[in-house]
C-alpha cells in the first residue's frame, strides 16, 4: 500500500508547497521516485513527482496495484487523493506504480588470495537502515554450509565416488538436541543410492545428514572452525547438515575463499592505501602472502572440494552459473533455509569470490518454492558476468596426492578402493505400502509424547 497519506488543501495555489513538504520524507531512491496522488480511479491514476512534474499512469502501469485501486478495496492500503506513492519508469519511458522492497539482501565480493573487498552492498538503503548485511546479519546458511561437512568428511575416508543412500531418516530428541525430527529433501523425493558428488550437485539432505553422523557432528564442528566459523554458532547436532546454525555473508565469503585459493584463510580488508590531499601514500598494508602459516585444510581436500562444487554449476542446483557465463572454471553452492527464510549463493571464479544473501529482516517466508537458485543465483551471475568479461578461463591444477581414477578425483591412499565405499545401504528395504510407513511414524511419535 502506500507509504503515507497527506492532507491536501484545496487552494491550487498551496499545492506544490505542499506537496513538496510531504515528499521531505519520502525521498528518491535512485529509479524509485516517490509521487503524491491527485487522483486515483481504476483505470487512471495521476501523481506528482519531487520535480512537480504530473504523471498520468493507466494500463499495465496500474497493474502493481489493482488491490489498491478496487473500489470496494482496504481502506488502510488504498490509493487515493494524498497518497504517497512508488513509480518506476522503464526503458520505454512508460512509468507504472510500484513500492519499495521489504526483502533485505546482501552482496560481498573479495579476491580468495589476499582477502581485499571488491564490492559491499550492505542492504538496500542507508538512507532507510544502516545494518550491514554483509557484516552483521547472523542468518541460517541453509545448504550452503554442506560443502564445509563434505570437506571434513574426506578426511575421514569419503571419496565423490562413495555411494550413499538418499533414503529417509527419522531422529528422535536426544539426537537433534531439541525435538523428534523427519527431514526431508527440497522436493519430498528419495532417489536411493548415488554418489557423493551427485548428492551435493542435488542438494540431497538427507546424504548430508547420513554423512554427518557417519563423521560426527563433533568432529565437523571443529572442522569447520578452519574456516572461520564460530563453533559456538553450529551447535554439535544433525541439523548442522543442513546449515541450520548461523552466519554472516562474509563469513560464508571468507569460508569459501579457503576452498577458492587452494586451502588458505585470509582476513578481508577494505582499505588498500592511505594518501593525502597531494596523493602521496601515507599507508599501504601488503596483504600477507599465502604461505603454509595460513594453510587451514590440505591442497588436496581443497581441489577435491572444487571439483565437487563445478559439478553444482555444471550439472546441479546452479546449473544455471555455467550455462549464462558459457565458462567452465565457476564452483559454487545454492543454499534454501527452512520454509524459504533465507536465499543463498556462494561460489567463485580463482579470481573473485562471492556471496549473496536475501530475506526479510525478521525471518519469514520469501515466497513458495523460492530458492536461493531462483532469487540469489541470478544476481551472482549478473555481478560474474561483467567481473569475469575478458578473464581466461582458469585451470584447475592437480595438487599431489590425488588421483583420477575413470575420471573421478581420489586422495591416492583412497585410490585403490580402500576409502569409505558406501553409507546407509544397508538401510535399504524393499518398498512398503505408505500407509505402513505413516503408521510406523505416529507410532514412534506416539511413545515419544507418553
Amino acid at each position: 500500500g502506500p507509504e503515507a497519506y497527506v492532507d491536501l488543501p484545496a487552494k491550487p495555489q498551496d499545492l506544490d508547497a505542499r506537496i513538496a513538504e510531504a515528499l521531505q520524507d519520502h525521498p528518491d531512491n535512485d529509479e524509485l521516485k516517490a509521487a503524491v496522488v491527485m487522483e486515483a480511479g481504476p483505470k487512471k491514476v495521476v501523481a506528482v513527482l519531487q520535480s512537480g512534474e504530473a504523471l498520468t499512469l493507466t494500463g499495465d502501469g496500474l497493474k502493481p496495484a489493482t488491490s489498491g485501486l478496487a473500489e470496494k478495496g482496504n481502506p488502510k492500503t488504498a490509493i487515493r487523493r494524498g497518497a504517497v506513492i512508488r513509480v518506476i519508469r522503464d526503458a520505454k519511458g512508460n512509468w507504472s506504480i510500484t513500492q519499495q522492497p521489504e526483502v533485505e539482501g546482501a552482496f560481498v565480493a573479495l579476491n580468495p588470495r589476499t582477502g581485499a573487498i571488491r564490492a559491499m552492498v550492505g542492504g538496500f538503503d542507508f538512507s532507510k537502515s544502516s545494518f550491514n548485511h554483509v557484516t552483521q546479519a547472523w542468518r541460517q546458511p541453509g545448504s550452503s554450509f554442506k560443502p564445509f561437512i563434505y570437506s571434513a568428511a574426506l578426511e575421514k575416508g569419503f571419496t565423490p565416488a562413495t555411494v550413499i543412500n538418499d533414503a529417509q531418516l527419522f531422529f528422535d530428541a536426544d539426537s537433534t538436541g531439541s525435538q523428534p525430527w523427519e527431514p526431508k529433501n527440497y522436493d519430498g523425493q528419495f532417489d536411493g543410492p548415488m554418489s557423493m558428488r551427485r548428492a551435493l550437485a542435488k542438494s540431497k539432505n538427507m546424504v548430508s545428514i547420513r554423512i554427518l553422523q557417519a563423521i560426527t557432528p563433533q568432529y565437523a564442528q571443529d572442522w569447520v572452525t578452519r574456516f572461520g566459523f564460530e563453533a559456538e554458532k553450529h551447535p554439535a547436532y544433525l541439523t548442522m547438515a543442513l546449515g541450520a546454525g548461523s552466519v554472516t555473508p562474509l563469513q560464508m565469503a571468507t569460508a569459501y575463499s579457503v576452498f577458492a585459493n587452494g586451502g588458505y584463510r585470509i582476513n578481508p580488508f577494505l582499505i588498500a592505501r592511505i594518501t593525502d590531499s597531494k596523493g602521496r601514500v601515507l599507508n599501504e598494508p601488503k596483504p600477507p602472502e599465502l604461505d603454509e602459516s595460513a594453510r587451514v585444510i590440505d591442497a588436496r581436500n581443497a581441489f577435491v572440494m572444487s571439483s565437487l562444487l563445478q559439478e553444482v554449476t555444471r550439472s546441479g542446483t546452479a546449473a544455471r552459473a555455467q550455462a549464462v557465463l558459457k565458462r567452465p572454471d565457476i564452483y559454487g553452492k545454492t543454499g534454501t533455509t527452512n520454509d524459504s527464510n533465507d536465499a543463498w549463493f556462494s561460489g567463485w571464479q580463482q579470481q573473485v569470490a562471492a556471496v549473496v544473501w536475501m530475506g526479510y529482516d525478521t525471518p519469514r517466508k520469501l515466497g513458495d518454492r523460492e530458492t536461493g537458485g531462483g532469487l540469489s543465483l541470478p544476481i551472482w551471475i549478473d555481478y560474474m558476468s561483467s567481473t569475469l568479461k575478458g578473464v581466461p578461463v582458469a585451470e584447475a591444477t592437480a595438487p599431489a596426492g590425488v588421483t583420477n581414477v575413470g575420471g573421478e578425483w581420489y586422495y591416492s591412499e583412497y585410490a585403490n578402493g580402500s576409502g569409505v565405499a558406501t553409507l546407509g545401504i544397508e538401510e535399504a528395504a524393499p518398498a512398503v505400502d505408505p500407509a505402513t510407513v505413516e503408521e510406523d511414524r505416529k507410532g514412534i511419535l506416539d511413545l515419544f509424547k507418553r
